[in-house]
Protein backbone atom coordinates (compact mmCIF):
# COMPACT_ATOMS: atom_id res chain seq x y z
CA UNK A 1 0.00 0.00 0.00
CA UNK A 2 1.54 3.33 -0.96
CA UNK A 3 2.39 6.05 1.74
CA UNK A 4 1.41 8.63 -0.30
CA UNK A 5 -1.41 10.52 0.51
CA UNK A 6 -4.05 11.78 -1.34
CA UNK A 7 -3.82 15.72 -1.85
CA UNK A 8 -7.17 17.55 -1.02
CA UNK A 9 -9.15 18.68 -4.29
CA UNK A 10 -9.34 22.10 -5.08
CA UNK A 11 -12.08 24.20 -4.24
CA UNK A 12 -13.40 26.01 -7.95
CA UNK A 13 -13.02 29.50 -7.71
CA UNK A 14 -16.73 30.17 -8.31
CA UNK A 15 -17.20 29.24 -4.64
CA UNK A 16 -14.82 31.15 -3.00
CA UNK A 17 -14.90 34.33 -4.88
CA UNK A 18 -18.34 35.88 -6.23
CA UNK A 19 -16.95 37.74 -8.69
CA UNK A 20 -15.07 34.38 -10.01
CA UNK A 21 -17.26 34.12 -13.35
CA UNK A 22 -17.17 37.61 -14.14
CA UNK A 23 -13.35 37.66 -14.98
CA UNK A 24 -13.97 34.77 -17.71
CA UNK A 25 -12.16 35.28 -21.15
CA UNK A 26 -13.69 35.21 -24.10
CA UNK A 27 -16.88 35.32 -22.96
CA UNK A 28 -20.39 36.15 -24.66
CA UNK A 29 -22.64 38.67 -22.02
CA UNK A 30 -25.91 39.63 -22.55
CA UNK A 31 -25.35 42.82 -22.64
CA UNK A 32 -21.97 42.96 -24.24
CA UNK A 33 -20.12 43.69 -21.27
CA UNK A 34 -19.68 42.29 -17.42
CA UNK A 35 -22.59 43.43 -15.60
CA UNK A 36 -21.00 45.40 -12.32
CA UNK A 37 -22.32 44.10 -9.26
CA UNK A 38 -20.06 46.84 -7.15
CA UNK A 39 -22.75 48.11 -5.70
CA UNK A 40 -24.42 44.59 -4.81
CA UNK A 41 -21.44 43.61 -2.97
CA UNK A 42 -20.82 46.87 -1.02
CA UNK A 43 -24.54 46.56 0.29
CA UNK A 44 -23.93 43.26 1.11
CA UNK A 45 -20.69 43.88 2.97
CA UNK A 46 -21.97 47.10 4.73
CA UNK A 47 -25.52 44.82 5.64
CA UNK A 48 -25.12 41.32 5.68
CA UNK A 49 -21.91 39.91 6.74
CA UNK A 50 -20.92 40.98 10.02
CA UNK A 51 -19.75 37.07 10.39
CA UNK A 52 -17.58 37.58 7.22
CA UNK A 53 -16.01 40.54 8.70
CA UNK A 54 -15.50 39.45 12.09
CA UNK A 55 -13.99 36.38 11.10
CA UNK A 56 -11.45 38.50 9.37
CA UNK A 57 -10.61 40.74 11.54
CA UNK A 58 -9.43 37.86 14.10
CA UNK A 59 -7.96 36.02 11.41
CA UNK A 60 -5.70 39.29 10.97
CA UNK A 61 -5.33 39.95 14.64
CA UNK A 62 -3.72 36.64 14.83
CA UNK A 63 -1.42 36.90 12.55
CA UNK A 64 -0.33 40.00 13.65
CA UNK A 65 0.05 38.88 17.68
CA UNK A 66 2.40 35.80 15.83
CA UNK A 67 4.11 37.65 14.02
CA UNK A 68 4.50 41.16 14.16
CA UNK A 69 7.00 41.68 16.68
CA UNK A 70 6.24 45.45 16.67
CA UNK A 71 2.67 46.47 18.64
CA UNK A 72 3.11 49.95 16.83
CA UNK A 73 2.86 47.84 13.19
CA UNK A 74 -0.41 45.88 14.45
CA UNK A 75 -3.75 47.36 12.89
CA UNK A 76 -6.77 45.56 14.04
CA UNK A 77 -6.26 46.90 17.71
CA UNK A 78 -7.05 50.50 18.66
CA UNK A 79 -4.23 51.13 20.99
CA UNK A 80 -1.42 49.52 22.02
CA UNK A 81 -1.42 50.94 25.57
CA UNK A 82 -4.51 50.13 26.38
CA UNK A 83 -6.00 47.12 24.54
CA UNK A 84 -5.89 44.08 26.73
CA UNK A 85 -6.96 40.30 26.69
CA UNK A 86 -8.67 37.87 28.91
CA UNK A 87 -9.68 34.47 28.86
CA UNK A 88 -12.49 33.22 30.87
CA UNK A 89 -12.47 35.67 33.62
CA UNK A 90 -8.87 35.88 34.12
CA UNK A 91 -6.83 38.97 34.96
CA UNK A 92 -6.63 40.71 31.76
CA UNK A 93 -3.39 41.04 29.92
CA UNK A 94 -1.85 43.88 27.97
CA UNK A 95 -0.81 43.29 24.61
CA UNK A 96 2.91 43.90 25.53
CA UNK A 97 2.08 40.41 27.85
CA UNK A 98 0.69 38.56 24.88
CA UNK A 99 3.72 40.00 22.59
CA UNK A 100 5.71 38.52 24.86
CA UNK A 101 4.51 34.91 25.84
CA UNK A 102 2.39 34.23 22.54
CA UNK A 103 -1.16 33.26 21.78
CA UNK A 104 -1.28 30.09 22.89
CA UNK A 105 0.52 30.76 26.05
CA UNK A 106 -2.14 33.59 26.53
CA UNK A 107 -5.02 31.38 25.88
CA UNK A 108 -3.84 27.73 28.07
CA UNK A 109 -3.59 27.38 31.29
CA UNK A 110 -1.46 25.21 33.23
CA UNK A 111 -2.69 21.74 33.28
CA UNK A 112 -1.30 17.97 33.25
CA UNK A 113 -0.66 18.14 29.79
CA UNK A 114 0.72 21.65 29.14
CA UNK A 115 2.37 24.70 31.29
CA UNK A 116 2.94 28.35 29.69
CA UNK A 117 5.54 28.56 32.04
CA UNK A 118 7.67 25.97 30.34
CA UNK A 119 7.25 27.35 26.69
CA UNK A 120 8.55 30.39 25.35
CA UNK A 121 6.44 31.93 22.92
CA UNK A 122 8.32 30.10 19.28
CA UNK A 123 8.34 27.09 21.18
CA UNK A 124 4.79 26.94 22.14
CA UNK A 125 3.86 27.55 18.23
CA UNK A 126 6.44 24.84 17.13
CA UNK A 127 4.56 22.35 19.44
CA UNK A 128 1.24 23.05 18.46
CA UNK A 129 2.06 23.38 14.63
CA UNK A 130 3.84 19.91 14.87
CA UNK A 131 0.86 18.22 16.20
CA UNK A 132 -1.53 20.12 13.91
CA UNK A 133 0.08 21.66 10.81
CA UNK A 134 -3.17 23.22 9.98
CA UNK A 135 -5.39 24.61 12.59
CA UNK A 136 -7.98 26.34 11.11
CA UNK A 137 -10.66 28.94 12.76
CA UNK A 138 -13.86 30.09 12.04
CA UNK A 139 -17.35 32.39 13.15
CA UNK A 140 -19.87 30.37 14.01
CA UNK A 141 -22.54 32.73 14.92
CA UNK A 142 -22.52 36.63 15.35
CA UNK A 143 -24.91 37.13 18.79
CA UNK A 144 -24.39 41.13 18.64
CA UNK A 145 -22.47 43.83 16.55
CA UNK A 146 -20.58 46.52 17.25
CA UNK A 147 -19.29 48.11 19.36
CA UNK A 148 -19.38 45.04 21.45
CA UNK A 149 -19.03 41.58 19.56
CA UNK A 150 -20.55 38.68 20.98
CA UNK A 151 -19.89 35.53 19.08
CA UNK A 152 -19.37 31.73 18.57
CA UNK A 153 -15.76 30.34 16.96
CA UNK A 154 -14.61 27.02 16.01
CA UNK A 155 -11.07 26.14 15.71
CA UNK A 156 -10.10 22.72 14.20
CA UNK A 157 -7.66 20.39 12.78
CA UNK A 158 -6.28 16.87 12.27
CA UNK A 159 -3.69 15.45 15.12
CA UNK A 160 -0.72 14.57 12.33
CA UNK A 161 2.23 14.57 14.52
CA UNK A 162 2.92 13.50 18.23
CA UNK A 163 2.74 16.04 21.05
CA UNK A 164 5.48 16.92 23.41
CA UNK A 165 5.47 19.25 26.15
CA UNK A 166 5.82 19.77 29.72
CA UNK A 167 3.19 20.18 32.33
CA UNK A 168 2.58 21.86 35.57
CA UNK A 169 4.39 19.57 37.38
CA UNK A 170 7.81 19.93 35.17
CA UNK A 171 7.08 16.32 33.52
CA UNK A 172 7.55 15.75 29.63
CA UNK A 173 4.67 14.87 28.40
CA UNK A 174 4.60 13.00 25.10
CA UNK A 175 1.00 12.07 23.09
CA UNK A 176 1.41 9.68 20.20
CA UNK A 177 -0.59 11.17 17.13
CA UNK A 178 -3.74 9.24 16.04
CA UNK A 179 -4.89 10.73 12.86
CA UNK A 180 -7.89 12.08 13.86
CA UNK A 181 -9.68 15.33 14.10
CA UNK A 182 -9.31 18.28 16.80
CA UNK A 183 -12.23 20.29 16.85
CA UNK A 184 -12.55 22.79 20.02
CA UNK A 185 -15.35 25.32 20.22
CA UNK A 186 -16.34 28.68 22.48
CA UNK A 187 -17.41 32.22 22.45
CA UNK A 188 -15.77 35.51 22.84
CA UNK A 189 -16.50 39.31 23.18
CA UNK A 190 -14.90 41.88 21.67
CA UNK A 191 -15.43 45.24 21.83
CA UNK A 192 -14.25 47.41 18.83
CA UNK A 193 -14.09 51.17 17.59
CA UNK A 194 -15.92 52.84 14.90
CA UNK A 195 -12.84 51.21 12.53
CA UNK A 196 -13.79 47.95 13.75
CA UNK A 197 -10.08 47.94 15.88
CA UNK A 198 -10.11 45.62 19.15
CA UNK A 199 -9.91 47.78 21.92
CA UNK A 200 -10.42 44.66 24.39
CA UNK A 201 -11.24 40.45 23.71
CA UNK A 202 -12.55 38.21 26.21
CA UNK A 203 -12.24 34.74 25.61
CA UNK A 204 -14.49 31.71 27.10
CA UNK A 205 -13.58 28.08 26.12
CA UNK A 206 -12.43 25.02 27.80
CA UNK A 207 -9.29 24.91 27.60
CA UNK A 208 -9.00 21.18 28.43
CA UNK A 209 -11.35 20.17 25.14
CA UNK A 210 -7.86 19.79 22.88
CA UNK A 211 -5.85 17.61 25.02
CA UNK A 212 -9.01 15.45 26.07
CA UNK A 213 -9.56 14.96 22.14
CA UNK A 214 -5.44 14.33 21.99
CA UNK A 215 -5.58 11.51 24.22
CA UNK A 216 -9.49 10.69 24.79
CA UNK A 217 -9.05 8.45 27.58
CA UNK A 218 -6.31 10.48 29.33
CA UNK A 219 -3.86 7.23 29.13
CA UNK A 220 -3.59 6.04 26.04
CA UNK A 221 -0.53 6.77 24.15
CA UNK A 222 0.54 9.34 26.70
CA UNK A 223 3.59 8.85 28.61
CA UNK A 224 5.01 11.57 31.16
CA UNK A 225 8.75 11.45 32.07
CA UNK A 226 10.77 14.15 34.84
CA UNK A 227 12.27 16.39 33.20
CA UNK A 228 16.22 16.13 33.90
CA UNK A 229 18.58 19.26 35.17
CA UNK A 230 21.49 19.89 34.09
Amino acid sequence: MSSTSTPPPTLPDYVLNPDAVLSDPSTTWRHGQPPDYTKTRQFYLQTTSLPALVENLVKNWEIEASYKPLLPEWRTIASPQSYTFRVNGSPPQTAAQMLSVGTYNALIEPNEFYCPAHSSFDASHKTFKRVMPSFAWEVLEVYAGPPRVVFRWRHWGVMKGDYVGTNDKGEKVTIKAHGGDIDIEGVAVADVNDKLQLGSVEVFFDPMAMFRQMAPDGKTGVTKEARTTE
